[in-house]
Protein backbone atom coordinates (compact mmCIF):
# COMPACT_ATOMS: atom_id res chain seq x y z
CA UNK A 1 0.00 0.00 0.00
CA UNK A 2 1.57 3.45 -0.99
CA UNK A 3 2.51 5.81 1.77
CA UNK A 4 0.28 8.80 2.86
CA UNK A 5 3.15 11.46 0.88
CA UNK A 6 2.85 8.46 -1.92
CA UNK A 7 -0.54 9.33 -2.37
CA UNK A 8 -0.47 12.89 -2.45
CA UNK A 9 3.26 13.07 -4.75
CA UNK A 10 0.85 11.30 -7.30
CA UNK A 11 -1.68 13.48 -7.06
CA UNK A 12 1.06 16.15 -7.81
CA UNK A 13 2.28 14.48 -10.50
CA UNK A 14 -1.20 13.69 -12.30
CA UNK A 15 -1.79 17.87 -11.66
CA UNK A 16 1.58 18.36 -13.83
CA UNK A 17 0.39 16.52 -17.09
CA UNK A 18 -3.18 17.92 -16.76
CA UNK A 19 -2.29 21.09 -16.62
CA UNK A 20 0.48 21.74 -19.17
CA UNK A 21 -1.84 19.91 -21.23
CA UNK A 22 -4.99 22.40 -20.47
CA UNK A 23 -2.46 25.34 -20.72
CA UNK A 24 -1.22 24.66 -24.09
CA UNK A 25 -4.74 24.04 -25.77
CA UNK A 26 -6.38 27.17 -23.30
CA UNK A 27 -3.43 29.83 -24.85
CA UNK A 28 -3.52 28.21 -28.40
CA UNK A 29 -7.30 28.58 -28.13
CA UNK A 30 -7.94 32.28 -26.36
CA UNK A 31 -5.28 33.97 -28.91
CA UNK A 32 -6.78 32.33 -32.38
CA UNK A 33 -10.17 32.63 -30.70
CA UNK A 34 -9.74 35.98 -30.13
CA UNK A 35 -10.70 35.72 -26.23
CA UNK A 36 -9.02 37.34 -23.36
CA UNK A 37 -10.83 35.53 -20.50
CA UNK A 38 -9.02 32.18 -22.36
CA UNK A 39 -5.57 33.55 -22.61
CA UNK A 40 -5.74 34.67 -18.96
CA UNK A 41 -7.37 30.96 -18.23
CA UNK A 42 -4.24 29.43 -20.03
CA UNK A 43 -2.02 31.91 -17.29
CA UNK A 44 -3.16 30.26 -14.38
CA UNK A 45 -3.35 27.03 -15.61
CA UNK A 46 0.20 27.63 -16.50
CA UNK A 47 0.80 28.76 -12.75
CA UNK A 48 -0.61 25.98 -11.59
CA UNK A 49 2.00 23.76 -13.30
CA UNK A 50 4.53 24.80 -10.76
CA UNK A 51 2.07 24.63 -7.76
CA UNK A 52 2.00 21.16 -8.53
CA UNK A 53 5.87 20.67 -9.10
CA UNK A 54 5.94 22.97 -5.26
CA UNK A 55 3.15 20.52 -3.81
CA UNK A 56 5.21 17.44 -4.88
CA UNK A 57 9.03 18.86 -3.83
CA UNK A 58 7.65 19.49 -0.61
CA UNK A 59 5.57 16.44 -0.22
CA UNK A 60 9.56 14.51 -0.78
CA UNK A 61 10.76 16.63 1.60
CA UNK A 62 8.48 16.37 4.00
CA UNK A 63 8.49 12.65 3.89
CA UNK A 64 12.11 12.46 4.61
CA UNK A 65 12.84 10.51 8.14
CA UNK A 66 14.77 12.88 10.84
CA UNK A 67 18.07 13.25 11.16
CA UNK A 68 20.68 14.94 13.04
CA UNK A 69 19.67 18.63 11.89
CA UNK A 70 16.06 18.07 12.37
CA UNK A 71 15.39 15.43 15.04
CA UNK A 72 11.72 16.39 14.64
CA UNK A 73 11.66 15.63 10.87
CA UNK A 74 10.80 17.74 8.15
CA UNK A 75 7.02 17.77 7.78
CA UNK A 76 7.34 21.61 7.77
CA UNK A 77 8.04 21.55 3.82
CA UNK A 78 4.55 20.44 3.29
CA UNK A 79 2.67 23.29 5.18
CA UNK A 80 5.53 25.53 3.43
CA UNK A 81 4.79 23.98 -0.14
CA UNK A 82 1.01 24.86 0.74
CA UNK A 83 1.69 28.28 1.24
CA UNK A 84 3.67 28.92 -1.56
CA UNK A 85 1.01 28.08 -3.76
CA UNK A 86 -1.29 30.05 -1.81
CA UNK A 87 0.89 32.74 -2.66
CA UNK A 88 0.86 31.67 -6.04
CA UNK A 89 -2.77 31.63 -6.60
CA UNK A 90 -2.53 35.32 -4.80
CA UNK A 91 -0.20 36.10 -7.65
CA UNK A 92 -2.37 34.84 -10.51
CA UNK A 93 -5.56 36.30 -9.43
CA UNK A 94 -3.95 40.03 -9.18
CA UNK A 95 -2.29 39.57 -12.44
CA UNK A 96 -5.09 38.61 -14.49
CA UNK A 97 -7.18 41.41 -12.85
CA UNK A 98 -4.90 43.77 -14.14
CA UNK A 99 -4.29 42.19 -17.53
CA UNK A 100 -8.25 42.17 -18.32
CA UNK A 101 -9.03 46.12 -17.70
CA UNK A 102 -7.20 47.05 -20.66
CA UNK A 103 -9.73 45.05 -22.61
CA UNK A 104 -12.92 46.71 -20.63
CA UNK A 105 -11.34 49.66 -21.23
CA UNK A 106 -11.09 49.11 -25.37
CA UNK A 107 -13.32 46.71 -27.05
CA UNK A 108 -11.93 43.98 -29.22
CA UNK A 109 -13.16 41.73 -31.71
CA UNK A 110 -15.72 39.69 -30.37
CA UNK A 111 -14.79 36.09 -29.21
CA UNK A 112 -14.94 33.00 -31.82
CA UNK A 113 -18.16 30.82 -30.79
CA UNK A 114 -16.12 27.59 -30.55
CA UNK A 115 -14.06 28.37 -27.95
CA UNK A 116 -17.20 27.64 -25.95
CA UNK A 117 -16.71 24.09 -26.74
CA UNK A 118 -12.92 24.67 -25.35
CA UNK A 119 -13.92 25.62 -22.19
CA UNK A 120 -16.49 23.10 -21.28
CA UNK A 121 -13.99 20.67 -21.74
CA UNK A 122 -11.63 22.27 -19.48
CA UNK A 123 -14.39 22.79 -16.93
CA UNK A 124 -15.49 19.47 -16.85
CA UNK A 125 -11.69 18.23 -16.71
CA UNK A 126 -10.62 20.69 -13.92
CA UNK A 127 -13.60 19.66 -11.74
CA UNK A 128 -13.20 16.28 -11.80
CA UNK A 129 -9.33 16.74 -10.90
CA UNK A 130 -10.30 19.27 -7.93
CA UNK A 131 -12.50 16.37 -6.82
CA UNK A 132 -9.93 13.86 -6.98
CA UNK A 133 -7.17 15.71 -4.99
CA UNK A 134 -9.37 16.70 -2.98
CA UNK A 135 -10.50 13.31 -1.55
CA UNK A 136 -6.85 12.06 -1.63
CA UNK A 137 -6.05 15.39 0.68
CA UNK A 138 -9.14 14.44 2.92
CA UNK A 139 -7.15 11.19 3.23
CA UNK A 140 -3.84 11.86 3.93
CA UNK A 141 -4.81 15.31 5.32
CA UNK A 142 -2.40 17.30 3.80
CA UNK A 143 -2.79 21.31 3.08
CA UNK A 144 -0.28 21.23 0.50
CA UNK A 145 -2.71 18.80 -1.35
CA UNK A 146 -5.74 20.47 -0.20
CA UNK A 147 -4.74 24.20 -1.49
CA UNK A 148 -3.37 22.35 -5.01
CA UNK A 149 -6.87 20.69 -4.84
CA UNK A 150 -8.80 23.85 -5.11
CA UNK A 151 -5.99 25.44 -7.46
CA UNK A 152 -7.48 22.92 -9.93
CA UNK A 153 -11.04 24.41 -8.79
CA UNK A 154 -9.89 27.85 -9.14
CA UNK A 155 -8.93 27.00 -12.59
CA UNK A 156 -12.69 25.58 -13.17
CA UNK A 157 -13.98 28.71 -11.70
CA UNK A 158 -12.44 30.62 -14.21
CA UNK A 159 -12.85 29.00 -17.15
CA UNK A 160 -16.96 28.67 -15.75
CA UNK A 161 -16.80 32.66 -15.56
CA UNK A 162 -14.99 32.59 -19.01
CA UNK A 163 -18.30 31.23 -20.47
CA UNK A 164 -20.20 33.14 -19.18
CA UNK A 165 -18.02 36.23 -20.43
CA UNK A 166 -17.88 34.66 -23.98
CA UNK A 167 -21.69 33.65 -24.13
CA UNK A 168 -22.50 37.05 -23.45
CA UNK A 169 -20.27 38.65 -26.20
CA UNK A 170 -21.64 36.71 -28.55
CA UNK A 171 -25.72 36.57 -27.71
CA UNK A 172 -24.99 40.76 -26.79
CA UNK A 173 -23.52 41.82 -30.62
CA UNK A 174 -26.03 39.20 -32.06
CA UNK A 175 -29.33 40.52 -30.63
CA UNK A 176 -28.31 44.24 -29.25
CA UNK A 177 -25.30 44.88 -31.37
CA UNK A 178 -22.74 47.20 -30.97
CA UNK A 179 -19.11 46.19 -30.14
CA UNK A 180 -19.12 47.01 -26.14
CA UNK A 181 -20.59 43.63 -25.70
CA UNK A 182 -16.70 42.13 -26.04
CA UNK A 183 -15.74 43.27 -23.08
CA UNK A 184 -18.09 40.45 -21.39
CA UNK A 185 -15.27 38.53 -21.83
CA UNK A 186 -12.16 40.34 -19.75
CA UNK A 187 -15.35 41.30 -17.28
CA UNK A 188 -15.53 37.75 -16.60
CA UNK A 189 -11.76 37.52 -16.42
CA UNK A 190 -11.97 40.39 -13.66
CA UNK A 191 -14.38 38.13 -11.59
CA UNK A 192 -12.47 35.28 -11.90
CA UNK A 193 -9.40 36.85 -10.61
CA UNK A 194 -11.34 38.30 -7.42
CA UNK A 195 -12.24 34.17 -7.07
CA UNK A 196 -8.92 33.05 -7.31
CA UNK A 197 -7.44 36.23 -5.04
CA UNK A 198 -10.04 34.97 -2.49
CA UNK A 199 -8.95 31.37 -2.17
CA UNK A 200 -5.27 32.21 -2.40
CA UNK A 201 -5.83 34.34 0.60
CA UNK A 202 -8.31 31.49 2.92
CA UNK A 203 -5.17 28.71 1.72
CA UNK A 204 -2.58 31.17 2.87
CA UNK A 205 -4.02 31.68 6.12
CA UNK A 206 -4.96 28.16 6.64
CA UNK A 207 -1.16 27.33 6.13
CA UNK A 208 0.04 29.89 8.07
CA UNK A 209 -1.76 28.22 11.23
CA UNK A 210 -0.24 24.91 10.75
CA UNK A 211 3.70 26.72 10.20
CA UNK A 212 2.52 27.69 13.79
CA UNK A 213 1.28 24.44 15.24
CA UNK A 214 -2.28 25.57 15.41
CA UNK A 215 -4.10 22.98 17.50
CA UNK A 216 -5.47 20.11 15.55
CA UNK A 217 -9.38 19.42 15.59
CA UNK A 218 -11.09 18.42 18.60
CA UNK A 219 -11.99 15.41 17.32
CA UNK A 220 -8.32 13.94 17.07
CA UNK A 221 -7.60 15.83 20.42
CA UNK A 222 -10.51 13.24 21.76
CA UNK A 223 -9.61 10.10 20.02
CA UNK A 224 -6.27 10.33 21.58
CA UNK A 225 -7.77 11.22 25.25
CA UNK A 226 -10.38 8.35 24.89
CA UNK A 227 -7.54 5.70 24.03
CA UNK A 228 -4.78 6.87 26.75
CA UNK A 229 -8.35 6.83 29.50
CA UNK A 230 -8.39 3.31 28.41
CA UNK A 231 -5.20 2.22 29.11
CA UNK A 232 -5.22 -0.09 32.28
CA UNK A 233 -3.54 1.67 34.99
CA UNK A 234 -4.26 5.04 33.82
CA UNK A 235 -6.42 7.24 36.23
CA UNK A 236 -6.45 10.19 34.86
CA UNK A 237 -5.65 12.19 31.55
CA UNK A 238 -4.36 15.83 32.85
CA UNK A 239 -3.01 17.75 29.74
CA UNK A 240 -3.27 16.87 26.14
CA UNK A 241 -1.98 18.93 23.27
CA UNK A 242 -0.89 18.28 19.65
CA UNK A 243 0.92 19.72 16.75
CA UNK A 244 1.02 18.59 13.21
CA UNK A 245 4.44 18.09 11.05
CA UNK A 246 3.48 17.20 7.72
CA UNK A 247 1.03 14.44 7.10
CA UNK A 248 1.30 13.42 10.69
CA UNK A 249 0.70 14.62 14.27
CA UNK A 250 3.21 15.00 17.46
CA UNK A 251 1.32 14.66 20.53
CA UNK A 252 2.05 15.42 24.36
CA UNK A 253 0.29 13.80 26.97
CA UNK A 254 0.03 13.92 30.77
CA UNK A 255 -1.21 10.93 32.25
CA UNK A 256 -2.46 10.33 36.03
CA UNK A 257 -1.82 6.94 38.00
CA UNK A 258 -1.51 5.64 41.55
CA UNK A 259 1.20 7.62 43.27
CA UNK A 260 2.53 4.09 44.82
CA UNK A 261 3.47 3.33 41.74
CA UNK A 262 7.68 2.02 41.41
CA UNK A 263 9.55 4.27 38.80
CA UNK A 264 9.84 1.31 36.75
CA UNK A 265 6.14 0.83 36.80
CA UNK A 266 5.13 3.92 35.46
CA UNK A 267 7.79 3.83 32.84
CA UNK A 268 6.36 0.87 31.42
CA UNK A 269 3.06 2.18 31.64
CA UNK A 270 3.89 5.02 29.46
CA UNK A 271 5.04 3.34 27.17
CA UNK A 272 1.56 1.13 26.51
CA UNK A 273 -0.27 4.58 26.55
CA UNK A 274 2.37 5.19 24.01
CA UNK A 275 1.63 2.45 21.57
CA UNK A 276 -1.83 2.41 22.37
CA UNK A 277 -2.20 5.76 21.03
CA UNK A 278 0.23 4.99 18.21
CA UNK A 279 -1.44 2.11 17.09
CA UNK A 280 -5.22 3.33 17.13
CA UNK A 281 -4.62 6.54 15.12
CA UNK A 282 -1.83 5.89 12.37
CA UNK A 283 -1.61 10.20 11.79
CA UNK A 284 0.28 10.28 15.10
CA UNK A 285 3.56 9.56 14.19
CA UNK A 286 5.08 10.58 18.02
CA UNK A 287 3.48 10.27 21.41
CA UNK A 288 5.46 12.04 24.22
CA UNK A 289 4.45 10.93 27.88
CA UNK A 290 4.37 12.64 31.06
CA UNK A 291 3.82 10.62 34.19
CA UNK A 292 2.09 12.17 37.26
CA UNK A 293 0.67 10.85 40.49
CA UNK A 294 -2.73 10.85 40.66
CA UNK A 295 -5.14 13.40 42.45
CA UNK A 296 -8.36 12.78 43.69
CA UNK A 297 -10.78 15.82 42.61
CA UNK A 298 -12.84 14.81 45.83
CA UNK A 299 -9.74 15.90 48.02
CA UNK A 300 -6.94 17.68 45.89
CA UNK A 301 -3.38 17.65 47.06
CA UNK A 302 -2.12 20.26 49.26
CA UNK A 303 0.74 21.85 47.50
CA UNK A 304 3.75 22.94 50.01
CA UNK A 305 4.38 26.30 50.50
Amino acid sequence: MPSLADRGIRAAQLGVVVNATLAAVKLVAGIVGNTYALVADAVESAADIFGSLIVWGGLQISAQPPDSDHPFGHGKAEPLAGAVVAIMLIAAGVGIAFASLPGIRTPHEEPAPWTLAVLVGVILVKWGMSRRVKAVSTQIDSTAVRVDAYHHLSDAVTSGAAFVGISIALIGERVWGGTHWASADDWAALLAAAVVTFNGANFLVAAMHELMDRAPGAALLDSVRGVAAAVPGVLAVEKLSARKTGLVHRVVIHVQADPKMTLEAAHQLGHRVQRAITAADPRVASVLVHMEPYQSQEAPAIRAP
